[in-house]
């Protein structure tokens, strides 16, 4: 079954560059994301070059593989605005992954994805929640998508996980080009929204003790 169509966030997608850009820069309590540089390539190349982290790719990433990741992403944020970022610790400045915006194309469709990579050694901290929780907030409030989705593999269950988290609901399954089952999860504008306001006390409401 194909997603819902929102080929109105795709096509919003491709139309706004922004070239002469200021850098980008995300802060969270723990994490600090910025653009990715060419001198990153050591510390993302210990993260994209695990065969386990990309076990859910067609292929290896290899050094020249990892060069072009930087290039294609810095060229993102020339034209797009957008891209995968640097996700490194505040407190040290350590590169320990990547995760941003991207336009991918989801059983036929340019849809706007969050994605993410986390180093193994820091997996299991909350740490791909808390940067994608970042881009979905930064995303809704400089980009005019009305939903954002993440596409992957039907048994990748950590990154489903992390996807429910920053409150995405599973859509649906399709066979992607690798003739492997994916699913699509979203989050709504409106259903992002909803989560930032603040919770309502009903005993203040009716005049109740405190």
């Amino acid at each position: 079954t194909a997603p819902p169509s929102a080929s109105a966030a795709g096509r919003a997608a491709i139309s706004p560059g922004r070239k002469g850009h200021e850098t980008m820069e995300l802060l969270t309590p723990r994490l600090r994301l910025r653009e990715l540089r060419e001198e990153d390539f050591d510390a993302l190349y210990a993260v994209l070059g695990d065969s386990d982290i990309t076990r859910h790719y067609p292929y290896t990433f290899d050094e020249t593989r990892v060069r072009n990741w930087i290039a294609r992403n810095r060229r993102r944020y020339e034209t797009l605005g957008s891209g995968l970022w640097a996700v490194t610790l505040r407190e040290s400045g350590e590169l320990i992954g990547d995760c941003g915006l991207t336009i991918q194309n989801i059983h036929g469709e340019l849809l706007p994805e969050i994605g993410y990579h986390i180093r193994r050694d820091r997996q299991r901290r909350g740490y791909a929640a808390e940067a994608a929780r970042s881009c979905r907030d930064w995303a809704f409030a400089n980009t005019p998508f009305r939903q954002l989705f993440s596409c992957l593999k039907r048994d990748n269950l950590p990154s489903a996980a992390t996807a429910q988290a920053i409150g995405m609901r599973y859509l649906s399954d399709f066979t992607d080009a690798e003739g492997e089952r994916s699913a699509v999860y979203a989050i709504r504008r409106e259903d992002w929204e909803a989560l930032r306001k603040p919770p309502q006390n009903p005993t203040l409401d009716q005049g109740g003790p405190l």
